[in-house]
């Protein structure tokens, strides 16, 4: 490759690729087809890898953007649809892709970009519990911007409903001086508070710990940072829906994975189908959930 470098590291357990260009670095994961950082010469970074990661078979990382399917979170608050799906005990946390291996299949430049597919062998019939087939890939382009593209291609022949999210941390100066602009009047779920149903009032900032569903959301959101003189870009595709996310003091100090105060450093914006917002893919249907990441100096 003429202007990309790829090359094979070992963290912990996990078999990762160091991905670099003039303009940028990028770390992903074998396991869960996780990127782990993404950081632009010379600049800070606008994934957030957290400081106390731990590269383990079996357990996602904390950092960059694990990939949740087939569902999202806790799958007893899921649509009775999406919890219909799985037929086992056990469901853990943010689905079944995000723990497990993933086949690279491709990495190549076109357009003066990068092109890296991964795909997930075991979504067609060999999830525990799960026994749907849906060929599950997943596209990271690296240029000017990081894009990201989750597609489901239902190959079996019954319907099948889906939750997920690209369950990005971005890296901020100090969470306590940022702001998402963009959900300015879109109702959103409080789930720190019983799940009740709020409006958005104004652009968001972050005074304690903050977990909501955002529903209705504009394709672009933006996180303003003063500090680093910057805003990040979210632009979404195929997604009606955004978790917004920080644990603030007291839950990451909770957190195994994260220093005590990593929260400062740190913000989920999560490019989700939940709630109301899932995707029933019928026999033979494809569904695309892409985000992709830039950055401007403000």
């Amino acid at each position: 490759m003429a202007n990309f470098k790829v090359e094979s590291e070992q963290h912990g357990e996990l078999n990762c690729w160091r991905i670099s260009s003039a303009h940028a670095e990028l770390l992903i994961a074998q396991q869960g087809a996780q990127i782990l950082s993404y950081q632009r010469v010379g600049e800070p970074p606008l994934l957030w890898l957290s400081d106390q990661a731990i590269f383990r078979q079996g357990t996602s990382v904390r950092a960059g953007v694990p990939v949740c399917w087939p569902w999202f979170g806790n799958l007893q608050r899921n649509p009775q649809s999406v919890q219909a799906m799985y037929h086992a005990e056990q469901a853990p946390a943010h689905g079944l892709a995000r723990n497990r291996d993933w086949q690279l299949l491709r990495a190549e430049e076109q357009d003066a970009k990068l092109h890296i597919e991964f795909a997930l062998p075991s979504a067609q019939g060999d999830l525990p519990g799960w026994p749907h087939n849906v060929e599950l890939k997943l596209t990271i382009v690296l240029g000017d911007e990081l894009a990201l593209s989750l597609t489901s291609h239902n190959l079996g022949q019954q319907p099948v409903t889906i939750s997920q999210a690209l369950h990005s941390y971005f890296a901020v100066s100090d969470v306590r001086q940022a702001q998402v602009e963009g959900v300015e009047g879109l109702g959103y779920i409080e789930t720190l508070a019983d799940w009740e149903q709020r409006q958005q009032s104004g652009a968001l900032t972050f005074s304690g710990e903050t977990d909501r569903i955002y529903r209705a959301t504009p394709q672009r959101l933006s996180i303003i940072d003063p500090h680093w003189n910057r805003r990040i870009t979210l632009t979404s595709s195929g997604s009606r829906s955004a978790v917004i996310w920080n644990p603030w003091t007291e839950r990451a100090k909770a957190l195994p994975d994260m220093a005590d105060d990593g929260w400062q450093r740190m913000l989920c914006i999560e490019t989700a189908n939940v709630w109301d917002d899932v995707v029933e893919l019928k026999p033979g249907a494809s569904h695309t959930l892409g985000l992709s990441i830039g950055c401007e100096t403000l």
